[in-house]
C-alpha cells in the first residue's frame, strides 16, 4: 500500500495558540491548568480546567461575524487547520482539481455542548423564538470538518469520528487508510474539543472523574502519581496534515515522520472503566501494521489521564505487550500540562509525538512526586529527556471501551 507521511502540524492548546509555543511550554515543564474563567464555577466540586487563553478565532481565518455562529470547538479546529496547511505549504483555495484529492477527518467527542446549553437557557428564559437559527449547524459534531472543508476547499473525503477520548487517534488512523487505498493524496486529520462549560464540568464531576485539587491547579493533573485524584478537563485542537509519500517528495514538502501503524479495539468490558486487554490488542495491531517489533519502539506517548484505574491499566497493558523492553521504553503523559482534551486529546498529543521524533526528545510528565508502584513503567518525569527516537507509539482510550494506537517512525 501507499506510504503516509506527516507534512504539517496545527494546534490550539492550554499551553499556547500554535504548535511551537505549545511545544516550548511543554518542554519547559509549564502547566496550562487554571481556575475556570469561562463561567462561574464557584458552586462546582471541580473549579479548574485547562482553558485556552486569549484565543482570537479571526486569527485563524474566520470573519468575526462568521465566528459568532460557531461553537468554540469549531473555531479551534479552523485555527489549527490554518496553521497546519500553512506549515505544509498547501493552499487549495481556487484550485478545485487539487482540492478533489484533499480531504479531512476532524472529530470531537462531544461537540458544541456550550452552544446547546446557552440556547437551551435562552429558550427557558425568553422563549423558543430566542433559539439561534445557527444553533444546529454551529454545534453538530461534523461541523468542524465541514467548515474547514469549505474554508480550505478540501473537496475529497469529509467526515468526523466520534469515539470519546480516542476520537483524535481514530481520525488520524482512518484518514491514513484513505490515503493508503488511493482515495486521496492529502488528508487533514485530528480532534477538537471545548466542553469547559457548566454541563460539561458538572457531568464529569458528578461521576467523581475530575480532580478537586482546586487550591493547586498547576499540580492537579498527576498522571501515574500515587496521589492523583482524577483528570482535569482541557480544551483545544490538534491536527496533522497526512500526505502520500511520493506526492510529498514530488512537491518538495518538509516531512516530519511517517505514520506506519494503526490499531483499534473494543474492551467489551465496561462503559467507563477501561480494560487491560483492549489496549494490548490495539497496540499489537498497530505494531503489526507497522511491521515493527516491541523492541523497535523507543518512546510511547500514553493516554495517562490521571485517573486511578486508567493509569494502572494502561501501565499493565504496556508491560504486557512490551515485556522486558518496558524498562527501556520511555513513556510520558502530556496531560499533566494540558489536562484532558477528550476528543481533542489524540490530536494534540499526536502533534507532540511527531515533535518528539523531530527533535529527538521525550517531553516530560509533570507533577509526579511519587510514582504509583502499580504504574510499573519507565516514565519521563519533570524534565525533557534527549534520546534517540526511531519509532513512537501514541495511545488513546475512550468511554465505551474504544481503544486506538498509532505508530510514527522517523524517516
Amino acid at each position: 500500500m501507499r506510504r503516509v507521511v506527516v507534512t504539517g502540524l496545527g494546534m490550539v492548546s492550554p499551553l499556547g495558540l500554535n504548535v511551537e509555543s505549545s511545544w516550548k511550554a511543554l518542554l519547559a515543564g509549564e502547566c496550562g491548568i487554571v481556575p475556570i474563567t469561562e463561567f462561574d464555577a464557584s458552586e462546582f466540586g471541580c473549579r479548574i480546567a485547562g482553558e485556552v487563553k486569549n484565543f482570537d478565532p479571526t486569527a485563524g481565518g474566520m470573519q468575526a461575524k462568521e465566528a459568532r455562529r460557531y461553537d468554540r470547538y469549531v473555531q479551534f479546529a479552523a485555527s489549527a487547520a490554518t496553521e497546519a496547511l500553512k506549515d505544509a505549504g498547501l493552499d487549495f483555495t481556487g484550485n478545485n482539481e487539487a482540492g478533489d484529492r484533499a480531504g479531512c477527518i476532524i472529530g470531537s467527542g462531544i461537540g458544541g455542548l456550550a452552544t446547546i446549553c446557552s440556547n437551551h437557557k435562552a429558550m427557558l428564559e425568553r422563549g423558543p423564538r430566542r433559539i439561534s437559527p445557527f444553533m444546529i449547524p454551529g454545534c453538530i459534531i461534523n461541523m468542524a470538518a465541514g467548515l474547514v472543508s469549505i474554508m480550505k476547499n478540501l473537496r475529497g473525503p469529509n467526515l468526523s469520528t466520534v469515539t470519546a477520548c480516542a476520537t483524535g487517534l481514530h481520525a488520524i488512523g482512518e484518514a491514513s487508510w484513505i490515503i493508503r487505498r488511493g482515495d486521496a493524496d492529502i488528508m487533514l486529520a485530528g480532534g477538537t474539543e471545548s466542553t469547559v462549560c457548566e454541563v460539561g464540568i458538572g457531568g464529569f464531576d458528578s461521576m467523581h472523574a475530575l480532580s478537586r485539587r482546586n487550591d493547586d491547579p498547576q499540580h492537579a493533573s498527576r498522571p501515574f502519581d500515587v496521589d492523583r485524584d482524577g483528570f482535569v478537563m482541557g480544551e483545544g485542537a490538534g491536527l496533522l496534515v497526512l500526505e502520500e509519500y511520493e506526492h510529498a517528495v514530488a512537491r518538495g514538502a518538509k516531512i516530519y515522520c511517517e505514520r506506519v501503524g494503526y490499531g483499534l479495539s473494543g474492551g467489551a468490558y465496561h462503559i467507563t472503566t477501561p480494560s487491560m486487554d483492549g489496549p494490548v490488542r490495539s497496540m499489537r495491531m498497530a505494531l503489526q501494521h507497522a511491521g515493527l517489533k516491541p523492541e523497535d519502539i523507543d518512546y510511547l506517548n500514553a493516554h495517562g489521564t490521571s485517573t486511578s484505574v486508567g493509569d494502572v491499566n494502561e501501565s499493565k497493558a504496556v508491560r504486557e505487550l512490551f515485556g522486558a523492553h518496558t524498562d527501556k521504553l520511555v513513556v510520558s503523559s502530556t496531560k499533566g500540562a494540558t489536562g484532558h482534551l477528550l476528543g481533542g486529546a489524540g490530536g494534540i498529543e499526536s502533534v507532540f509525538t511527531v515533535l518528539a521524533i523531530r527533535d529527538q526528545v521525550a517531553p516530560p510528565t509533570i507533577n509526579i512526586v511519587t510514582q504509583d508502584p502499580e504504574c510499573c513503567i519507565n516514565v519521563c518525569k519533570d524534565k525533557p529527556q534527549p534520546m534517540e527516537i526511531r519509532a513512537a507509539v501514541k495511545n488513546n482510550f475512550g468511554f465505551g471501551g474504544t481503544n486506538a494506537s498509532l505508530v510514527f517512525k522517523r524517516i
